[in-house]
């Protein structure tokens, strides 16, 4: 299958380098160019993509307020969005997230890890780490806000899919919430999908933001 790519960002000189890395793939083909938020919306709306390489820091529309519009679509016709950053923007890079992009990378990185991480997002997973999720959120948690008493979307969940969703929320893996639980791999994997289900979430970074959201988890424990 070959992985249909927009490319967003303001700066023609970086559109045109990652087009000649991805368009070098023979599993991957650049269908659109945007130079702001608006201009990625418009090409999305037809245009059929797979992922979205989205800058953050953009005029008219950066790419936070395009990422929480683009993933508000029905799932079927959503593409999975990529957060490019620098290293003095992490904030930026938290509010990404929170708005549904499914990981972020350096805007720096070599192209062989651009290339690995647009393959891991089609594929459906994240390319953030949940510990490195973490960490973020424990350093913006002010900007969550209180928890609800009781968060409504977490009463979908069975409580062994709780437990699994909390050990998620910490940072583990599937093998090693196996060993905490003492079940299977397996057993965890359909957990997860399941709460990832449930939830209307794409993946594990996602599930580790709703956790501090409903106050599952809270910074710092």
């Amino acid at each position: 299958m070959t992985i249909r790519v927009v490319i967003v960002d303001d700066q023609a000189l970086v559109r045109a380098g990652f087009r000649m890395v991805l368009d070098s793939q023979s599993d991957m083909t650049v269908v659109g160019e945007a130079i702001d938020g608006a201009d990625a919306l418009r090409v999305l709306a037809g245009t059929p993509a797979d992922v979205v390489v989205m800058d953050i820091r953009m005029p008219t529309m950066d790419g936070v307020e395009a990422t929480r519009r683009i993933c508000r679509a029905p799932a079927e016709q959503r593409p999975r969005v990529l957060v490019l950053t620098t290293f003095d923007t992490e904030s930026d890079a938290f509010a990404a997230l929170r708005a549904g992009a499914s990981g972020f990378l350096l805007k720096n990185v070599p192209p062989e890890e651009l290339l690995a991480a647009i393959r891991v997002v089609a594929s459906g997973e994240s390319v953030v780490a949940p510990r490195i999720t973490r960490r973020l959120l424990d350093r913006f948690a002010d900007q969550l806000g209180p928890a609800p008493a009781a968060d409504p979307r977490l009463a979908a969940l069975t409580e062994r899919e709780r437990e699994v969703l909390l050990l998620v929320a910490q940072g583990l893996s599937n093998a090693e919430i196996a060993g905490a639980l003492h079940v299977a791999e397996a057993t965890v994997k359909t957990h997860v999908g399941k709460v990832l289900t449930k939830l209307g979430l794409r993946d594990r970074v996602q599930a580790v933001v709703l956790a501090y959201e409903t106050g599952l988890v809270r910074p710092g424990s």
